[in-house]
């Protein structure tokens, strides 16, 4: 297996990092458009399997020419959402397997966005199913932690703990802050702004047995969910994630939702955000130094706010992902229970020098690209991590000689998980 990883930000920094502790693939391919983040990653492990170079995420023929130079067999993609159709479309020109952690952006209905969808996230990959099956390559998609580690709990929660399901809800949430050198708090998100805004902003994407798809107003339905391990009670409300999209093609269950675990200070900014139009994506013409220019409002945002792949040292507390199964067992007696991963930020940074949701992110694809590279998750299409056994997943997740990650299940039956805020 050789691996084209493209972005070296801080999950692609956590990958090269992680890689570099197992032996499935030949070589690994780290590139970005800043040629310095590929070779600080690449110098960090001093392994001979990887190699540094730079790429344009934005440009199909360049990444088919990287593909083409180095054979290789699988491209994994570690940038934002908004470079999904580009490097999809090249690895399938490059007769490569594509692994992603985030799908295809959405775009509103455009006369009824809070209650109609419009284009899902992950549409537009699944409509060349077809394709990519007849050319025998995979596309597997929605491979990070949420969606991804949240797909494979809630397939390991249908094959092995419940009979019938009545909700799967991913629940995400965390208890992490962020200092400045002065020990005073800062508002610095701990993953990608771009994406967090667009996850966040859009209008949540719902899905029931009687409705089928449909949509609400952002923030919608608050409650608070008590996470475990010394998280405690956070927030949380409906965002557009791609789960929602992804499982009702093979799960079967009454409901899917997302909640994240935003909290009442984070939901206020990007609130004020959006009021302010700094959400926006389509350029504006600005005044500088060297004449007008077209920028982003959100690239603005993204780029005066802490690096997520730096604050790891500032930051203390875990981070929770997991989802909420709710239904009966399989003797047929109701049943509610939380699968779940918590990591530790200053675990992640004493062993890795990875902030905990960064490197939480990280092993999920990797796991998933040992899978196929011995033969065990195999196929053709686009398919996402549902799609497969979960068992070899959780098993080589969580074994000594594997990744040595835990995940648990709390049962949550007997007193209610939710109250509302």
């Amino acid at each position: 297996m050789r691996i084209l990883l493209i972005g070296a930000g801080g999950v692609g920094e956590a990958i090269v990092k992680l890689a570099a502790t197992r032996n499935f693939f030949e070589q690994m391919i780290v590139a970005d458009y800043d040629l310095s983040r590929a070779e600080g990653a690449v110098d960090w492990v001093a392994d001979s399997r990887f190699i540094a170079t730079k790429i344009d995420a934005g440009n199909a023929a360049n990444i088919v020419e990287v593909c083409r130079d180095n054979n290789i067999t699988h491209i994994l993609n570690a940038v934002e959402p908004k470079f999904v159709p580009t490097i999809f479309s090249a690895a399938f020109t490059a007769g490569a397997n594509y692994v992603d952690m985030a799908m295809s952006l959405s775009e509103s209905h455009e006369t009824d966005p809070f209650h109609q969808p419009g284009i899902k996230l992950g549409d537009a990959q699944y409509a060349v199913h077809e394709q990519w099956e007849r050319a025998g390559k995979l596309a597997l998609v929605g491979m990070g932690v949420e969606p991804g580690l949240s797909n494979v709990f809630a397939r390991y929660a249908q094959d092995y703990l419940f009979s019938e399901i009545d909700e799967v809800s991913v629940k995400d949430g965390s208890n992490l802050v962020v200092t400045n050198e002065l020990g005073e708090e800062i508002f610095a998100p701990s993953f990608s702004i771009w994406t967090t805004i667009e996850e966040c902003l859009n209008p949540p994407l719902m899905w029931t047995e009687a409705k089928g798809f449909y949509t609400t107003q952002p923030f919608s339905e608050p409650e608070i969910f008590d996470f475990p391990e010394g998280i405690g009670s956070v927030e949380c409300v409906n965002v557009e994630h791609e789960e929602v999209a992804m499982l009702p093609r093979t799960i079967r269950a009454k409901k899917f939702s997302f909640k994240y675990g935003l909290g009442r200070e984070f939901i206020g900014v990007l609130e004020t955000l959006h009021k302010l139009g700094l959400d926006r994506t389509k350029p504006t013409r600005v005044r500088s130094a060297q004449g007008p220019v077209d920028v982003s409002p959100r690239d603005v945002v993204a780029a005066v706010l802490p690096n997520p792949a730096d604050i790891g040292p500032l930051m203390t507390g875990k981070t929770c992902a997991g989802v909420l199964v709710t239904g009966k067992d399989k003797d047929g007696r109701e049943r509610a229970t939380y699968l779940y991963n918590v990591v530790d930020n200053e675990w992640s940074m004493a062993n890795y020098q990875s902030q905990c949701v960064v490197w939480q992110t990280a092993f999920n694809p990797l796991i998933a690209l040992e899978l196929m590279a011995e033969g065990i998750w195999r196929g053709a299409g686009v398919l996402g991590p549902e799609c497969f056994d979960p068992k070899p997943f959780l098993d080589l997740m969580s074994a000594s000689t594997g990744y040595q990650v835990e995940w648990k299940t709390q049962e949550r039956l007997s007193v209610s998980p939710l109250r509302h805020p």
